[in-house]
């Protein structure tokens, strides 16, 4: 199959995403459920760990479209489960900054090597020749600029 179209490269995608993804979710999402975890737990666990630095609390909040409450709900388990350190601003002692502990960067860490090795077993699986077509066809792909964020003028 050629690809003419975006919409037939988001199918392929779409498929080839899906069967990758689908494939091992069970074993890279147990222990996230032996936490015992929220959905939106994880997720704020995720951003966390997308960060450099300890963040205040509103900040996590707007990247998970949460309400600063609902927010720090969380915050508190994940704190009081041992995954998340609070801490107060230096400047300002009425921002809280949070960040993963060495148990969270561990719980993602864990679920993000789980899938790479999803990933790793997938291309070991990929014949000799399809892997080369793969990797000469994602090399300009990944060197161009198509994966930055867009925003909706650049999508159109």
């Amino acid at each position: 199959m050629i690809a003419s179209d975006s919409d037939d490269l988001f199918g392929a995608l779409d498929e080839l995403f899906t069967r990758l993804m689908s494939a091992g979710d069970s074993e890279s999402i147990d222990a996230l459920i032996e936490l015992d975890l929220s959905f939106s737990q994880v997720r704020v666990l995720f951003v966390l760990g997308q960060c450099d630095a300890p963040v205040p609390i509103n900040e996590v909040a707007d990247e998970l479209r949460l309400s600063v409450a609902a927010t720090g709900r969380n915050i508190d388990q994940l704190v009081h489960m041992g995954l998340v350190v609070r801490r107060e601003d230096e400047r300002d002692r009425r921002v809280k900054r949070v960040s993963l502990s060495e148990a969270g960067v561990k719980v993602t860490s864990n679920h993000i090597e789980c899938k790479r090795g999803q990933l790793r077993d997938f291309a070991s699986r990929v014949p000799a020749p399809e892997r080369l077509r793969l990797v000469e066809a994602l090399e300009p792909i990944l060197a161009g600029d198509y994966l930055r964020a867009s925003t909706q003028e650049t999508s159109r």
